[in-house]
């Protein structure tokens, strides 16, 4: 089980490393476009579409996991020792998926703070300055309060009728 959440947790950090060098540039994958498209089916220029890089979930997941067997097989026939297993494979490709994932949505967040920085900025100095505006309305208010009951403190109250006395003049008693 330590095994697994190493190479899961090494393979989150090869699928952030993989979809940031896709992002960068494509040229990988523009050569077996190149071989396996004809002129006119080949990619333009301008696409940057890379193997992980702006693919859907299955797509990524049949080259992420046809890259994995490839691998594998490799290392089957250079380490005659039995170390790549079924969970380790499964490991490996849930990882980088992830870690492709991880990487799109920290790409994505980092375009929208920079397109927003500045509309982010007036919108934390305008709640900062509502939030002034609220505290001095506390205080004026709190000063308000106090001096209306510094005012009923201060009037003197006249003679009051007991409750006897109100109850008798009520016709009550």
């Amino acid at each position: 089980m330590g095994l697994d959440l190493i190479i899961f947790i090494a393979a989150i950090f090869f699928g952030t490393f993989l979809y940031w060098k896709e992002s960068r540039g494509n040229g990988l994958y523009r050569f077996f476009n190149k071989i396996f498209n004809s002129k006119a089916l080949q990619m333009k220029p301008t696409d940057k579409k890379g193997f992980v890089y702006q693919q859907s979930f299955l797509v990524r997941l049949v080259f992420i996991g046809f890259l994995f067997l490839v691998g594998i097989v490799i290392t089957r026939f250079l380490i005659p020792i039995d170390i790549a297993t079924i969970s380790i494979f499964a490991s490996m490709i849930v990882g980088t998926l992830a870690g492709t994932y991880l990487a799109n949505f920290v790409f994505k967040s980092g375009e929208v703070i920079e397109e927003k920085s500045d509309s982010l900025e007036d919108i934390v100095h305008d709640t900062i300055e509502k939030g002034k505006d609220f505290i001095e309305d506390l205080k004026t208010k709190e000063t308000e309060e106090i001096e209306d009951v510094e005012k009923i403190k201060e009037e003197p109250e006249g003679e009051q009728k007991s409750a006897r006395e109100r109850l008798k003049d009520k016709g009550l008693l």
